[in-house]
């Protein structure tokens, strides 16, 4: 017999608060009220600092979560443990815009895996300081916006950057290989929501041409690292990070090669797991759940 039940629908609850006795029973026990059935749950209690993080999804019959759900978790759960929390549809597809320069690989990963359906993110803009890459925006029909950036104008280039994500409704910045420094207030501005990718080289070969310098030194490892960007330089919280073998017969074309390839694995699973609500910042560092 064929079960004839509509499917369920997925949401994703998320919270965190100074750990205390009760707080997965007082969750668990309002979403069984609710005839939720939890699918998938992960919790941490950082012992250093005596914060819980949990991510909980859970299935409902209904298309959309009653107002009473929400109401009553705000008093009786998230009130009493002095909680941050967030519930958001497993379905929806985050918004994001994505900012480049000149280099177009991670743009190019990030638009084939948006457009395999493998990264849940639907891009609502390009913006570039160059017009390098209109083309690859415009040929899929993704609005194209050329804000070139000087000293002078950048206030107002960031100013209108933050006006587009909110025209377009978009909750994350993508810095995929955008090569210019966001200023304090801008960084102030995006706390959380802005992802950036970067070689693994730094702090030890800034500026131009690290893969050179790199292989001058006859370098091992070379990997990359995507983090939240924060006033620091390249030092905001860690999403994600991953390496790969180099020996002394890669070049340096060979290596920038690999780099590319591995900056796309880190940026686009950083991507996925912000997305996917699993990233919570605690202090100066993530948990991924």
């Amino acid at each position: 017999m064929s079960d004839s039940r509509p499917p369920r629908k997925t949401w994703i609850l998320r919270l965190a608060c100074q750990n205390r006795v009760g707080i997965v029973a007082a969750v668990a026990s309002l979403i069984a009220e609710f005839d939720g059935n939890i699918s998938d749950s992960a919790q941490f209690d950082d012992h250093s600092t005596g914060r819980f993080f949990m991510r909980t999804e859970f299935e409902t019959d209904e298309t959309s979560i009653p107002p009473a759900f929400r109401n009553r978790f705000a008093r009786e759960v998230a009130k009493p443990f002095d909680m941050y929390w967030s519930l958001h549809d497993a379905d929806e597809r985050m918004r994001a815009i994505l900012m480049v320069s000149k280099g177009d690989h991670c743009l190019e990963d990030i638009l084939y895996r948006c457009a395999k359906r493998s990264l849940p993110i639907q891009v609502t803009a390009i913006v570039s300081n160059h017009e390098t890459l209109r083309r690859n925006a415009e040929s899929r029909g993704i609005p194209f916006h050329h804000l070139p950036v000087t000293r002078d104008t950048k206030a107002e280039q960031e100013a209108r950057t933050r006006e587009l994500m909110r025209e377009t409704g978009s909750d994350l910045l993508v810095l995929a290989r955008y090569m210019q420094i966001l200023s304090p207030e801008m960084c102030r501005h995006l706390h959380g929501r802005c992802i950036n990718i970067h070689h693994s080289f730094l702090p030890g070969f800034k500026g131009a041409k690290p893969y050179h310098r790199a292989h001058e030194r006859g370098v091992k490892l070379i990997g990359a690292t995507a983090h939240y960007v924060t006033e620091d330089l390249d030092e905001g919280p860690i999403i994600a990070q991953a390496v790969e073998p180099v020996t002394h017969r890669d070049s340096p074309d060979s290596m920038i090669a690999i780099g590319r390839d591995i900056e796309n694995k880190v940026l686009s699973r950083a991507l996925r797991l912000h997305a996917e609500q699993r990233v919570f910042l605690n202090g100066i560092k993530t948990v991924v759940l």
